[in-house]
């Protein structure tokens, strides 16, 4: 390991004792703000040291930075206008579409290293980590349940509970499907299973709050929560950064323990 991946792994170690300090501090509406404000400059060392290493790396070509630089910023305004925006009332709704985002966005790193790998010469027969498969199947279920948490919540999808004969066996069938599949993909590298894997995910995070009430959605939200963190902490196993996996795994942590 060079002395600049060094320094880079010990900025990290900073950025996650952020985390860890900011959450401590928003135990206690007294410190929540500045347990806030800790965790930001937290992220914003992440982020900062995350370009530093890309350009020192010299991998992100011309089209990647402006991807990069514009998803960044869309992001960015729309998460302030949002946050600045909801009303109170609306909180929930908001957190649930944010799990959406950070469930979805999990997936696709895993998706797109895939198809990276698969694509390479030779393929990737036999090497796909348990990691990815995890964190396409988590955070897939993640994205679509909080979308429809979301829709529940906001009265876009009825509050009551969607029950239909067969509900249950459908919802047994996309697990066995996506297990199968994900276990299938260990040994042989194929995007068709990948797409198989994918789609079954998404259909269960829909099957598996539909038949759940709209009462109990703030439950339900803070299980998806804690998806969302094991799904970036997954991601972060798949693409080698551990930042991600002390975040993710901060955030699953403190969503599960949260009080129902």
């Amino acid at each position: 390991m060079t002395t600049f991946t060094t320094n880079i792994q010990l900025v990290y170690i900073l950025a996650a004792a952020c985390f860890v300090v900011g959450l401590h501090l928003m135990n206690s509406p007294a410190t929540a703000r500045r347990g806030n404000q800790v965790s930001t400059a937290g992220m914003a060392i992440a982020v900062i040291a995350t370009l530093i290493l890309l350009i020192h790396d010299g991998s992100v070509t011309g089209v990647g930075w402006t991807v990069l630089i514009v998803g960044a910023l869309l992001g960015s305004v729309a998460g302030l206008y949002s946050a600045r925006t909801v009303q109170m009332t609306a909180m929930p709704q908001l957190v649930s579409m944010f799990n959406a985002v950070g469930g979805g966005a999990a997936a696709l790193v895993a998706i797109y290293e895939y198809i990276h790998d698969e694509s390479a010469p030779g393929g990737v027969l036999g090497t796909t980590s348990v990691f990815t498969v995890l964190d396409v199947i988590i955070g897939s279920v993640t994205f679509t349940g909080s979308l429809i948490a979301a829709g529940k919540l906001q009265g876009v999808i009825t509050g009551q509970p969607v029950i239909f004969r067969g509900g249950r066996v459908i919802n047994a069938a996309l697990a066995v499907i996506a297990v199968g599949t994900g276990a299938f993909m260990f040994t042989t590298a194929s995007l068709p299973a990948l797409l198989i894997l994918v789609l079954a995910s998404l259909a269960f995070g829909v099957m598996m709050v539909l038949p759940i009430g709209g009462a109990d959605m703030p439950v339900v939200i803070s299980l998806l929560n804690a998806f969302t963190g094991t799904a970036v902490a997954m991601a972060g196993f798949v693409i080698g950064n551990w930042a991600l996996i002390v975040a993710g795994a901060l955030v699953a942590r403190q969503a599960g323990s949260s009080p129902s």
